[in-house]
Order: structure tokens, then C-alpha cells, then sequence
């Protein structure tokens, strides 16, 4: 990953730094393991990571696992991995939220022996009800007054497991007629009697995570806590929470905008259900925007990390076109796959003047802008393959492609004219013959002949059979993450939903792709960038195409 370049956040560090606030920046990552990580992941990644490394600094990774109705090892292991895939190491170190729930538990006493906690027997309707709007103040509850001695008990017996769920939560003693919602007497712990994937049945009484989160930041000595706008309105409880307990030297609270990106959603509940309804397979389906979906569709780190700096970090909305990213990907791979011939929609070419028991070799390219790439052999022979779309029985005007009488280059070959052809039972051609000029042989030219048209091909009797995925959008409409009001949010999102996303094809490639590693990418000459999957390499998904339309914004 290159150096960041500066942004808002580094202008901020940079005066921290220069007036002795801070002495070593510490950042921090800190997801819930409730789901895959996905692109809007990697920007707060790429944030956090980025910074610390810019300035000399020390990256964690923190598990933020307080909801323990929601968390899974499965996604802990999962966010492991897709960082140690991006790069971004965490050489701070590596902690969870639950490691923190003595000295919260701590904390919260001390917040109630000083006045400022209370148990609350509200129900949730209840406290909801009495939180007033932006234009009404609150109701303070009518268990605020309680005294520290019955708080503190209470707290006890909700500790021990004396009470069901939602029978009562601790709140912190703030203002309800602040200006901000959150600031009006929030819950700071409820209680939840499920089991924890780390701390078993020992807690049954759970922090929240605007209570957790500051503490977690403090003991960890995070110097800028990093996170995206919709903390914005939290950050006063970030504060009021960190001053309360008396937190020296405090973290900082500071926002960035969300990454938006067209033609796909962020949402973790939403993407759970496309997996759990069967809409998609799996987790790591190359159509979804997590990190391992993306991963297994081909997108590298350092694409998916030049798609977030060239996106921008500011504070402002915005939705970033899918297109940069595959403009990102595409800039890459144009220097480092390697070309490989596949066809992906085959019709058999038979060359009447060529040996039937004849093997040669053309040696093509396995990267024409990388002469240290070097050449391999891919072998001709009488019967070949090409792609239908590369011939035309009635050709439209300007096609310089294979047609009735018409010359074309064989790639690196031979050229080729189409003689007479074959048809099946349905009419369609099923069989094309050409004869070759045998003195054109490894592209060599003929003086005073124009050939403007250059098709691949493969040997048919070296081709191997392959599976191809070629992939679309999956959503049919660009903004999809800006939804009308009084619409269904789900419903909407369905309604959406490309189900012609992707296709599956049985293809010939050359023989070289029968030694492809999983996740070895690939420019299929003329048919776009491929990746063998990272389970079977005998499957090639489709990255992107060759064409691309991405026009950078003036």
C-alpha cells in the first residue's frame, strides 16, 4: 500500500502533532463480527491502516463483540482473513470488545457512586416515548432519582442474573432536553441472557457500544478514533463518556464520509439475508461487495486500496461510480495478467489446404507491454475453433472480421479465407472452411496486402474444456442505496435485484491454462480479465471486460 496522500484527517494530526497533544498516532479497526466485511470496509481499513502507517504509528484490530445475539466465530475468522489479505496488519495488536467487560462493569459503578448512572425499569416503548423529538424535550424517568445505594444494588442483581431481558437497563444521567438525542439519559447496558462466543455464560449483562466503544479506545491509548459520519451525532457521548470516567491521555473522535458505491448495497442485515434466502451463494459470491466476494471475483488489494484514495476522503455524501473501481482493477491487470486465448461461444474453422496429421507452434506473447514476460507456444493444427461472434455470414458494413470470401488474421498465424461453410438442422453455421496463405505463417505480412481484421483462435484437438462465470451488477439500477421515502427498504432493495447476474458457460481454452493457480489472473485476449477461482481453478470468473467506459470526473 503507497503512502496516503494528505486529507482532512492528516491536516488535523499534523497540528495535534505539531502542538504536543499527541506523541504517536494509534488507530484502530474496530468491526462487529456480525457479517463480511465489505468494500465500504476497506475504506475505514484503508483509513486506520493507512494513517497509522503514514505517520509511524500502531494499528489494532479490535473485535467490537458486545451484541452477543448477532456475533459468530465464523465472522471473526472471516475479518482476520480479509485483512491479512488487504495487507493491513494489525502490529498493534489484536483484541476484542469482551476483553473490556470487567473494566466496563468497573466503570459503570464508578458512574453510579458519582451520580451521573441509574437503573431505569422503562421498557424500550416506554423510554422511547418519553425522549421527546427535536422540537419536544424528554421526560426524565421516574426512576432517575433513585439513590446511588438502591442503584448500585440493582445494578448487582442485574449483573447476577436476578432479572429477564428488558426488565431494565443503566443509564447514563445526562440531559433530556439536550439538542442531541443521544445525549438524553442513553442506555449504557441492557441485559441479554445468551451465551457469549468468547466469555461463555459469564456475562448476562451487556454494554452498549457508544458506552463500550471510548473505553475501549482509552485503554488501548488510541490517539484518533477514526470512524464513519453516521458517529457524527455520537460523538458528544464518545466525549461525555471519556471525560466522565476520567480517561488521560483521551482519544478523539473524528468522522469521514461512508462509501457509497453504485449499482450495490452495504447493508449487513440485507446482505445476510440474500445468503440466508439462497438470492446468492454464499458470503463469498463473486456478484456480492464483500471483501471476499470480491476476492474471489478477482479484485486485488491494492485495486480495491487505489479505488478508495482515488474515491477521496472528506466528510460530504456522495455515491462513487463502480466503474472507477473497475477502471482501478483493469489498470492493474493490464500490466500484470497474462494474455491467454479462450473461446468463450466456439464454432469449429476447418483449413482444407493444411495437413490433417500437422502440429506447428506460433509463439505468442504472455504480456506485449512486458517484454520480460516472455512467450509461450500455443500449437495449430487443421480443425480450430474461433469465436461465433468473429464470423459473419452476412457481414454488416466495416466488419473486418472471418465472412464469406473475406481474409483475416489468425492471431500470430496464419491468414485465413473463409471457402465454403456448413450449416445445421436449425440453419445455423456449424462448420466454417478457409484456406490459409502458408507464407503468412507467424504473422509474418504479405507485401501490398491490407488485412484490418485479427481473430483468435485454439486447436481443437489441444483445447481443453473449462467452466466461465461471467457476472453482472447485482442490482439493476445505479443508485440503489438512495431510497425513496415510505418505501420498504427490503421490499425495495428485491424489487431491484438483477436476477439475469450472472451466467455460466462451458469453454475451450489453450492448454497453458490447464496449469492456472487459484486466484492467477488472466487477460482472455478480446474477452476481458479472468481470475481462476479460489476453490477450483478449472472455474475462470470474469473480472471485468477489456472495454472500459470510466471517464474521470473534471
Amino acid at each position: 500500500m503507497e503512502e496516503m496522500s494528505s486529507n482532512f484527517i492528516h491536516e488535523i494530526i499534523d497540528a495535534d502533532l505539531a502542538e504536543g497533544k499527541v506523541e504517536k498516532i494509534h488507530t484502530r479497526f474496530p468491526p462487529e463480527p456480525n457479517g463480511y466485511l465489505h468494500i465500504g470496509s476497506a475504506k475505514a481499513i484503508y483509513i486506520n491502516y493507512g494513517t497509522a502507517k503514514k505517520y509511524g504509528g500502531l494499528f489494532n484490530l479490535r473485535y467490537d463483540d458486545t451484541n452477543p445475539s448477532k456475533e459468530d466465530t465464523e465472522y471473526v475468522d472471516s475479518i482476520y482473513r480479509d485483512l491479512e489479505w488487504l495487507g493491513a496488519i494489525p502490529e498493534g495488536g489484536i483484541f476484542y470488545g469482551s476483553d473490556y467487560f470487567d473494566k466496563c462493569y468497573e466503570f459503570a459503578l464508578k458512574l453510579i457512586r458519582d451520580g451521573k448512572a441509574y437503573v431505569c425499569d422503562l421498557s424500550k416503548e416506554e423510554m422511547e416515548s418519553m425522549r421527546g423529538d427535536f422540537n419536544t424535550p424528554g421526560k426524565n424517568s421516574p426512576y432517575r432519582d433513585r439513590s446511588v445505594e438502591e442503584n448500585l444494588a440493582l445494578f448487582e442483581k442485574m449483573k447476577n442474573g436476578e432479572f429477564p431481558d428488558g426488565a431494565c437497563t443503566l443509564r447514563a444521567k445526562i440531559d433530556m432536553a439536550s439538542p442531541n438525542m443521544n445525549m438524553r439519559d442513553p442506555a449504557i447496558y441492557r441485559i441479554v441472557h445468551t451465551s457469549h462466543h468468547r466469555q461463555g455464560d459469564k456475562w448476562c449483562l451487556y454494554p452498549l457500544y457508544d458506552y463500550a466503544h471510548p473505553i475501549q479506545d482509552a485503554l488501548e491509548g488510541i490517539s484518533h478514533s477514526l470512524c464513519s459520519i453516521e458517529f457524527e451525532n455520537h460523538r458528544p457521548l464518545y466525549n461525555w463518556v471519556v471525560e466522565n470516567i476520567g480517561f488521560e491521555p483521551a482519544p478523539h473522535q473524528y468522522e469521514f464520509a461512508r462509501l457509497n458505491v453504485t449499482y450495490t448495497v452495504m447493508s449487513k442485515r440485507y446482505l445476510r439475508m440474500l445468503v440466508e434466502t439462497g438470492m446468492v451463494d454464499g458470503w463469498d459470491d463473486p456478484r456480492m461487495p464483500t471483501l471476499c466476494g470480491m476476492r474471489r471475483r478477482g479484485y486485488t488489494p491494492s485495486s480495491i486500496f487505489e479505488f478508495v484514495r482515488r474515491a477521496g476522503i472528506a466528510k460530504a455524501y456522495s455515491v462513487v461510480d463502480v466503474e472507477l473501481l473497475e477502471h482501478c482493477v483493469r489498470e492493474e491487470l493490464n500490466t500484470t495478467a497474462k494474455r491467454r486465448v479462450a473461446v468463450l461461444d466456439p464454432v469449429k474453422v476447418i483449413i482444407d489446404n493444411y495437413p490433417e496429421d500437422k502440429v506447428e507452434y506460433f509463439e505468442l506473447p504472455n504480456n506485449p507491454g512486458d517484454p520480460e514476460a516472455g512467450t509461450r507456444k500455443v500449437p495449430f493444427t487443421r480443425e480450430l475453433y474461433i469465436e461465433r461472434a468473429d464470423f459473419a455470414e452476412v457481414p454488416p458494413p466495416k466488419f473486418f472480421r472471418m465472412k464469406p470470401d473475406g481474409e483475416v488474421r489468425l492471431m500470430g498465424g496464419y491468414i485465413a479465407k473463409c471457402v465454403s461453410l456448413e450449416h445445421d438442422e436449425k440453419g445455423e453455421v456449424s462448420c466454417i472452411h478457409c484456406t490459409v496463405d502458408l507464407e503468412t505463417g507467424n504473422g509474418n505480412p504479405v507485401d501490398g496486402r491490407k488485412i484490418k481484421g485479427t481473430i483468435h483462435w485454439l486447436s481443437a484437438s489441444h483445447a481443453e474444456d473449462r467452466t466461465v462465470m461471467l457476472y453482472d451488477r447485482l442490482f439493476d439500477i445505479p443508485n440503489i442505496c438512495e431510497i425513496p421515502d415510505n418505501v420498504d427498504r427490503d421490499e425495495y432493495f428485491n424489487s431491484h435485484l438483477n436476477r439475469d447476474s450472472v451466467t455460466e458457460l462451458m469453454v475451450k481454452v489453450e492448454p497453458a491454462l490447464g496449469e492456472a493457480q487459484p486466484e492467477e489472473h488472466f487477460q482472455f485476449v478480446r474477452n476481458g480479465y479472468f481470475v481462476a477461482d479460489i476453490n477450483d481453478p478449472k472455474v475462470f470468473n470474469r473480472i471485468v471486460s477489456l472495454k472500459d467506459s470510466y471517464k474521470p470526473q473534471n
